[in-house]
């Protein structure tokens, strides 16, 4: 098994070098985020990493209607809610560890690099807390957060049912008021992650189901919460409130991690406390959708970049053809853009998440946040994927194999492209809702700072990169045209079908746009720099800005090619 790395000097020049996180909170310092990131670090390098492999081997297991998880991971998980890991970037008064939330993220990408099947334990409670933080009555809260918190309780997301996944508003589960304030609830719901497991000792489930009378449709859907075990007036456990596991998916990855189909009601005894409004189920729900999605943007960096270190480590080791194996032409050039492109990765990741902290400071980064949440999802689990499978070809035969840990990355960050919402979905989503519903307004502002940016005095000298850059904000405006005239058309199919292209194109412009202004701050720094391994670092930023245009920003030409071609002819074509 490779040993365990991370550039943390990449994580350091994102928060504090670029973002300057420090200076916009009067409670940390730089050294305190170096500190706080770099402990995390040791302990995911110590604890959860060698957990990674040992889980995956095990697995998780169906035995009696009950399912059994690692052994290795109970005694993980006590550790990391011991050491207060789980509470950074929650408030004092519950028990956390206040901190922006950029900073939260970076040490999460730690954590799901190292083990995702793990991190997806901790990361569905954080989603659920955050629904009672923001939703939740004060007895619900008082309920729930404390053993959240503690490490006592779990939480999950209950979407899917067979013939309504991505179409959620077909969905048929029912909540029956009982004339105490509480519902019945009854349905089945699958692929629920970490919906039944041993590590817990109650999970709180976040169901969505209809209410009688109710509008059909996404309209007519609310939330409920629905404990694995009922709790009593003095939050002790109670009877089990009839949510059973009917089984567990085999999967291609993340096997230490059970996803489950759970059945809520099967003996008609299944009490829920709604969460919110009736039929404002999805509004609340995407509350949490939205964290969700961030978070499997993150897995695909996370994973992307820590594959990226194994494998230059590798190939700085291996030797062929009497030489070092990254001085092959063919190597360089693949460990060459999968650094580039991990690194723009979590650049996007690290920008939006500060986005979240400037807007609670007061700025209006709503519209900003909203169009690149499904940019972040999509095309970071989709690259995610696409660099562990290079980091599998430059290993060779030893990739294919299990020895280095290196194909595990391949099988455990598909399902991230797949799950809370296909990236199909999310391409869906970013052209309709968030480019063509306002008239292209938020992606025009966002331009706009792109072109401000190339035309800062300081990045002259990257002539030709810049010229790549202008072109391709030039044809997004194009493109912009095509889709309204078949918007007032009423033709949505060619806009449809060439929106997962679009999406890829606009990501690609974003990234070479945060790199370039990585490129520029590390370029001023540059002159200053006095250590040696400091100016390979920064000389190293300023080349993934020219490695990630010419080979990733380069692509949007063809990519505008095919949008304005399949669009054009999107009605010759049968399948």
């Amino acid at each position: 098994m490779a040993v365990y790395k991370t550039d943390l000097r990449d994580i350091y020049f994102n928060l504090c070098d670029f973002l300057e996180v420090h200076k916009n909170d009067e409670n940390y310092e730089e050294a305190d985020i170096k500190s706080i990131v770099g402990e995390f670090d040791k302990f995911v390098g110590n604890e959860v990493w060698p957990a990674r492999e040992h889980g995956d081997r095990e697995g998780v297991k169906f035995v009696d209607g009950k399912v059994v998880t690692p052994e290795c991971f109970k005694s993980l998980n006590r550790k990391f809610f011991e050491n207060g890991l789980y509470g950074i970037g929650y408030p004092e008064e519950i028990g956390g560890t206040p901190a922006p939330h950029s900073l939260t993220v970076g040490c999460l990408s730690l954590l799901t690099g190292a083990n995702t099947a793990y991190s997806i334990f901790t990361e569905l409670t954080r989603g659920a807390q955050n629904i009672f933080i923001k939703l939740g009555t004060d007895k619900q809260k008082e309920m729930f957060i404390p053993k959240m918190m503690s490490g006592q309780w779990s939480g999950t997301m209950c979407l899917t049912e067979a013939g309504a996944g991505s179409d959620v508003g077909n969905l048929r589960s029912t909540a029956t008021p009982t004339g105490d304030g509480k519902y019945k609830i009854s349905g089945v719901k699958l692929f629920v992650s970490a919906g039944e497991n041993d590590i817990y000792e109650n999970i709180v489930h976040l169901v969505l189901a209809r209410t009688p009378g109710a509008p059909d449709g996404t309209r007519g859907i609310s939330l409920f919460a629905v404990p694995k075990f009922r709790v009593n007036d003095d939050g002790s456990l109670g009877e089990f409130n009839d949510v059973c596991c009917n089984k567990i998916e085999e999967k291609m990855g993340i096997h230490a991690s059970p996803t489950c189909e759970l059945v809520f009601g099967e003996n008609n005894n299944c009490i829920g406390e709604i969460i919110g409004n009736e039929c404002e189920g999805m509004a609340n729900m995407f509350l949490m959708m939205n964290e969700v999605r961030l978070y499997c943007g993150i897995q695909g960096d996370a994973q992307g970049n820590l594959v990226y270190q194994l494998t230059e480590q590798y190939a700085r080791e291996r030797t062929q053809f009497k030489t070092e194996i990254m001085n092959l032409p063919d190597v360089k050039r693949m460990l060459l853009k999968m650094r580039a492109q991990t690194r723009g990765m979590r650049a996007l990741n690290l920008y939006t998440s500060d986005l979240f902290d400037r807007e609670e400071r007061g700025e209006d980064c709503s519209a900003e946040i909203a169009l690149l949440t499904p940019i972040c999802k999509a095309y970071c689990t989709d690259e995610g994927f696409n660099v562990s499978v290079d980091a599998i070809q430059v290993h060779g035969g030893y990739g294919y194999c299990s020895e280095y840990g290196i194909e595990q990355f391949a099988r455990d960050s598909k399902v991230a492209a797949i799950y809370e919402g296909t990236n199909g979905v999310q391409a869906l989503d970013f052209v309709t809702r968030k480019v063509l519903k306002d008239g292209g307004k938020a992606l025009m502002n966002l331009a706009g700072k792109v072109s401000a940016t190339i035309s800062d005095p300081k990045c002259r000298e990257w002539k030709e990169e810049l010229g790549l850059l202008k072109i391709s904000l030039e044809k997004t405006q194009d493109i912009l045209e095509v889709y309204a005239g078949f918007a007032r058309d009423k033709k949505m199919a060619p806009i449809l079908g060439s929106s997962v292209d679009f999406l890829n194109y606009c990501a690609r412009i974003i990234i070479s746009w945060i790199l370039l202004d990585h490129a520029i701050k590390a370029k001023g720094m540059l002159e200053s720099a006095d250590d040696g391994e400091e100016k390979k670092y920064l000389q190293s930023k300023i080349d993934d800005y020219k490695i990630y245009t010419h080979h990733y920003l380069a692509m949007n030409a063809g990519t505008f090619q095919t949008i304005r071609t399949f669009c054009d002819d999107w009605d010759q074509y049968e399948v």
